[in-house]
Formats: structure tokens, C-alpha cells, sequence
């Protein structure tokens, strides 16, 4: 089974149908999501929806290639933006948006302990999942407040791109988990009583836990979860209205992937772990993908005509050459021999090199399509897009323009591509 026998990705129906309302990119590192998403949003924004786009990627390169200088936690309105439509964007601050929902949730006071508290602060910066649990508190702010008709979200750029599913579930699996209920036993318990429990019930463990992580780094623990005690329950809530909003029919998931053999593979994994959760997969964005004007001469045929010139550089042609001379025996309107000879072989050395990168070209192509065949084997059902590769990087709006253009026209030949 090739390519053609999979259902092509028709985006621009995706992105005008009003009842899409979110868009997920996701996938492994390097692939092209941001570069996706951004392009999503302009050719979105550019027929006629108010989009923002969210980034999880540190590299700033979303910011340049709409012509901003940064971007922060808060959506900005990119210019340069042709049509009725308008385009927002964003770069998630975890630890602004971890600051934002204590200061939603909480009074001054305990608010104030909870942003002061060293643990709270490494939690906020650091604690493995953070950065894809806010994402998704970000994508549920959002998409509450109802002001922009699409939101595209470029995930984060994960070890394996289910962190951004599976990090809601870890977080609040860790703040709802028996060591925090343990901790925060003495606060709910209050007065001589939870000072009891704290001296009497609890010394041997803490005890042991101020040697593994230090006498104070415990007492911050405690403090921490004493100031969140009314606040655990809300992490797991938004969570899960977050993951159903994902698994809801204005959701889309497009997964995407370089023609390579890791990131297809990653692909695959996602795709059946879409299907387990019943979350809505658009389909395939395969980015990056080589062609050939001369597709039709095999990588064998050229490779052959290369080795043919280079044979026949080897014979010594000047016998063979005729011409009209004069008494020194040089033709007044031609070269000489020598400069004859020196012109064909350079001529002759250019076209064998041309004829050798042609068939490197064509092994590159021929490897691609073999593991898109695979993918298709495997999921015939996954509707795909072929992007082009460009000769270029991406850095402005004219060439998230092209992006978007080539992933509209997504499922035709990608032949003349860099």
C-alpha cells in the first residue's frame, strides 16, 4: 500500500468549519509543530477566524516569523495579517500561569504564603510535568473565555509526545496522592489535636524524611501544603474538564512528523493512543518532504550515465578530432585541441556530478516512501498531508504563507521540492 491509497488531509474545511473550535499539533521534537501551527493560524486567521496561537517553545522562533519581538503569557495581535480574520499569539510562561491560578484561587494572604513558600517555587519552575500540565490550565483558560473562534496549540517539545496527555494526570496524581493527604492530615486536623498527631504520629516518619531531604525542605513541604489544602482539588477538576474538552467533537489533533523512520514511529504510538482516549484525530501533517523534476530518471539509470562519462573521459579523444587549419595547424575560429578537450571533460565532470546528486536524490525519495508506506499499512484510516520541504528556513509571514499553501494542497505530488 503507498501513500495515494491513504485519505488526503483536506485542512482549509478544518480550519473554516466554525465548529472547530481547538487545535492540538503534537508529535515528536524538531518535526515542524511550531512552524505548523503558526502556519495553521495564519492561513486560519487569513480566511476569516479570530485565532490565537499557543507555544510551548523556548526558541522564540514563532515570535520572529510573525514579526514580534517576544512573546509572553499574554496573547499578542500579530500584523501583517491580509483578510478579515484575526491572529493572536502566545508563548506559555509555566511558572506565571502556576502564579496565575494560586492568585485566581486564593485569598491575598495565603496567596502571598503559597508565591513566597521555596517549595511552591521550585514546583512552579521545575517539578517534571509542570510545563505540560499548564499548557493544558492555559488551553482551559482560554478556551473559557470564549474571545477567539479557533486556538491552536503547538505542544510541548517532549522526550515522548504523550507527556502532554499523560501530565495532568501525573500532577494531580502527586497532589492528590497519600504522601501530600499524609502532610496535610495535621492542617485539616488543626489545634492541640493536629499538633498531636503531628508530634506523636508522625515523628518517626518525619524524622526520616528530614534526613532524606533536609529539616527545613520538610518544613516548607508542610507549609506549602497547608497554604494549598483548599486548592488541591481544583488542580484535579480542571484537569479533567480540560481532557474532556480535548475529547470533545471541536476538538482536532493533527499529528506531525518528518518522512523519517523515529518520528513515524512516534507517530504511530500517538495515533493509537488518540484512538485509546477517543480524542479526534484530524489526521497526519508530514512535513518536510523531498521530490524530484526529473522523477522519472531512476537513481540506477543516472548512476549508470555517470559512470559512462567518467569511462569516457578515460579514452584519449584527440585522435578523433578534425578541423580546418592553418599552417601551425590551429583553426583561427576555434579553440585549440587542448582547450577542446579541457572544456568537454569540465563539461563532462559537471554533468557525472549533477547525474550522482540526482541519484542521491531519488535514494533519499525512495527511502521516504518506504516509510510512508509503512505508517499507511499500518494506519490507512489516518488521513495524511504532504508538506514539501522548503530550500529555506521559515522567518516571516510570507513563508508560514507558503506553509500554509502547501498544507492545503496537501496530498499532491511533492515533485520539484527541495
Amino acid at each position: 500500500m503507498t501513500l495515494d491509497a491513504s485519505a488526503t488531509l483536506e485542512v482549509d474545511p478544518l480550519i473554516d468549519n466554525p465548529a472547530t473550535r481547538i487545535i492540538v499539533c503534537c508529535g515528536s521534537g524538531g518535526v515542524g509543530k511550531t512552524t505548523t501551527a503558526a502556519a495553521l493560524g495564519v492561513r486560519a486567521a487569513e480566511r476569516g477566524r479570530k485565532v490565537v496561537v499557543l507555544t510551548i517553545d523556548p526558541a522564540r522562533r514563532l515570535a520572529q516569523s510573525m514579526g514580534i519581538d517576544s512573546l509572553d503569557n499574554t496573547p499578542r495581535r500579530v500584523k501583517g495579517i491580509e483578510g478579515e480574520g484575526e491572529l493572536h499569539a502566545m508563548m506559555l510562561d509555566m511558572k506565571r500561569t502556576f502564579d496565575e491560578i494560586v492568585e485566581a484561587h486564593a485569598d491575598a494572604e495565603r496567596a502571598r504564603a503559597i508565591l513566597e513558600n521555596p517549595f511552591y517555587q521550585s514546583l512552579s519552575a521545575g517539578f517534571a510535568g509542570t510545563q505540560e500540565y499548564m499548557a493544558m490550565e492555559k488551553l482551559g483558560q482560554l478556551r473559557a473565555r470564549d474571545e477567539w473562534d479557533l486556538i491552536v496549540v503547538d505542544t510541548p517539545p517532549s522526550r515522548s509526545a504523550l507527556d502532554f496527555l499523560d501530565a495532568p494526570g501525573r500532577l494531580g496524581s502527586f497532589l492528590d496522592g497519600k504522601f501530600i493527604k499524609l502532610l496535610m492530615a495535621p492542617a485539616k486536623m488543626g489545634g492541640r489535636a493536629g499538633m498531636k498527631f503531628l508530634n506523636v504520629g508522625m515523628s518517626m516518619m518525619t524524622g526520616t524524611l528530614g534526613k532524606l531531604l533536609g529539616g527545613q525542605l520538610l518544613r516548607d513541604v508542610q507549609t506549602f501544603v497547608a497554604a494549598m489544602d483548599t486548592m488541591f482539588g481544583g488542580f484535579r477538576t480542571r484537569a479533567d474538564a480540560t481532557y474532556r474538552l480535548l475529547q470533545a467533537p471541536g476538538t482536532a489533533f493533527l499529528v506531525v512528523a518528518a518522512p523519517e523512520r523515529d518520528a513515524l514511529r512516534e507517530a504511530a504510538y500517538f495515533v493509537e493512543r488518540l484512538a485509546a482516549e477517543e480524542m479526534p484525530l484530524a489526521g497526519l501533517v508530514l512535513n518536510r518532504v523531498h521530490g524530484s523534476g526529473a522523477a522519472r530518471l531512476s537513481a540506477e539509470r543516472a548512476l549508470a550515465a555517470a559512470e559512462n562519462l567518467d569511462e569516457g573521459r578515460i579514452v584519449d579523444q584527440r585522435s578523433g578530432k578534425t578541423g580546418v587549419r592553418d599552417a601551425t595547424g590551429a583553426s583561427p575560429e576555434s579553440p585549440s585541441v587542448d582547450e577542446t578537450d579541457h572544456t568537454d571533460h569540465t563539461t563532462e565532470q559537471l554533468t557525472a556530478g549533477l547525474l550522482r546528486l540526482h541519484a542521491e536524490r531519488m535514494q533519499v525519495l525512495a527511502r521516504e516512501q518506504r516509510t510512508r508506506d509503512r505508517f499507511t499499512a499500518l494506519h490507512p484510516e489516518v488521513a495524511v498531508a504532504q508538506v514539501p520541504a522548503l530550500p529555506g528556513d521559515v522567518h516571516d509571514l510570507a513563508g508560514l504563507r507558503a506553509i500554509g499553501d502547501r498544507l492545503a494542497t496537501g496530498g499532491g505530488d511533492p515533485a520539484g521540492a527541495a
